[in-house]
């Protein structure tokens, strides 16, 4: 990674206000608590780096999709609690997110302190890249750093905007473990390397199967996704979720990867995702016509997970089935026992964000990989090969 990090910063910071933008985009149940800390716990790393070295940490982060302006139920004030209650040092929450109040507290903190501002999507210029936004954020430091991954590929004003008038601009270390890893294994994998990408549609993906066919050994293919494949094959799809805009370069993109491409050998079929209990595996060529692929089948199950014993680069993004609704989880569960039996054999294994993240997490498997990543839309564009606007922002080496 060509950016400077807050390894590069001075050893101390102290008297320093450091505005970090972290990623507590966190869910939330009904009486307002946190029901999974995963992404506050990720970031307390830079955190704790941070005021350990004497900086007054202002942290910004966004939490759901407020319109219009403040909405209590977007507060960030139960994530501050969530916060606190992960680490020793003094957390406080500023009801304002800019302006005379918020700089205000900013310059009552003492060194080692941490301040939780309000959600910065409760102002509208925030996802306009805003100007004035921008400048009243960066009013909030003394120098930033940008530790929120999930979001490095908005160019909103709190991930790029501010470094326009804000340096030091350098990376956290969530940030870097990221671009690290999905760095390294898109640049210099150890090979054979492996990537599965599975979800529902075909066009979502195309960018990053024409970014990665010339660079994988391997590509294995799964969920509906597949079924748009199938139909360009000429295979009966029956009741199947299939883009027919995207078959035609379904099968051109078959024609070009020739064996690096796989798809599944057979599926699990059913009436409708609600008649689990009528579930069955069929061939890929006997899907009936009254019903639809909700998984890949046992077979591709073994297959894939054969693949996957021989890498030592594996990627992977995108479930193979509905695997909110058991039985249609059996794919997803098999990839993700399949990778975590890679990762103790040595190999690198990256799973990246998003439902393969969420499913990593629910099977207990994400220690058992060797990296989660925490930006599904962020990893797909960084896959692609695509800038990302809260990486490019940050200072050089």
């Amino acid at each position: 990674m060509n950016k400077q990090t807050i390894r590069d910063l001075p050893a101390s910071l102290a008297g320093r206000r450091t505005l970090v933008r972290v990623d507590f985009n966190v869910p939330l149940d009904a009486h307002g608590s946190v029901t999974d800390d995963t992404r506050v716990r990720a970031a307390l790393p830079t955190i704790e780096f941070l005021a350990a070295r004497g900086a007054r940490v202002v942290l910004l982060s966004h939490l759901g999709r407020p319109k219009g302006g403040p909405d209590p139920k977007y507060s960030l004030a139960p994530v501050a609690r969530c916060l606190g209650a992960l680490t020793k040092r003094p957390v406080h929450f500023c009801v304002s997110t800019i302006g005379d109040d918020a700089v205000a507290a900013t310059q009552r903190m003492a060194d080692g302190d941490i301040l939780l501002m309000e959600n910065t999507r409760f102002h509208a210029g925030e996802e306009k890249n805003d100007e004035a936004l921008s400048r009243a954020m960066a009013a909030l430091g003394d120098l930033y750093v940008n530790d929120a991954f999930g979001s490095a590929h908005r160019a909103h004003s709190s991930t790029a905007g501010v470094t326009a008038f804000l340096r030091p601009a350098v990376a956290g270390f969530l940030m870097e473990k990221e671009l690290d890893y999905l760095g390294k294994a898109v640049a210099e994998p150890k090979r054979p390397f492996i990537a599965i990408l599975g979800g529902a549609k075909v066009s979502g993906k195309i960018d990053v199967i024409e970014a990665l066919l010339p660079k994988v050994d391997g590509l294995l293919v799964g969920g509906a996704m597949a079924c748009t494949f199938f139909k360009a094959m000429g295979l009966e799809t029956g009741k199947s979720l299939v883009e027919p805009d995207r078959v035609e370069l379904a099968g051109e993109l078959l024609e070009r990867a020739g064996f690096r491409l796989t798809l599944p050998h057979d599926a699990t079929v059913a009436p409708a995702m609600d008649a689990g209990s009528a579930a069955h595996a069929v061939k890929r060529d006997a899907i009936p016509a009254d019903q639809a692929m909700f998984d890949i089948g046992p077979d591709s199950m073994a297959s894939f997970a054969r693949a996957i014993a021989t890498a030592k680069t594996v990627l992977w993004n995108g479930p193979m089935g509905v695997f909110e609704t058991p039985p249609f989880d059996a794919g997803t569960r098999a990839i993700a026992r399949a990778m975590a039996d890679a990762t103790a054999r040595g190999a690198t294994t990256i799973v990246g964000g998003g439902d393969s993240a969420a499913a990593v997490a629910e099977a207990g498997l994400e220690a058992s990989m060797s990296h989660v990543s925490t930006g599904g839309g962020a990893s797909l564009e960084f896959l692609e090969g695509k800038v990302l606007p809260g990486v490019a922002a940050l200072d050089e080496r």
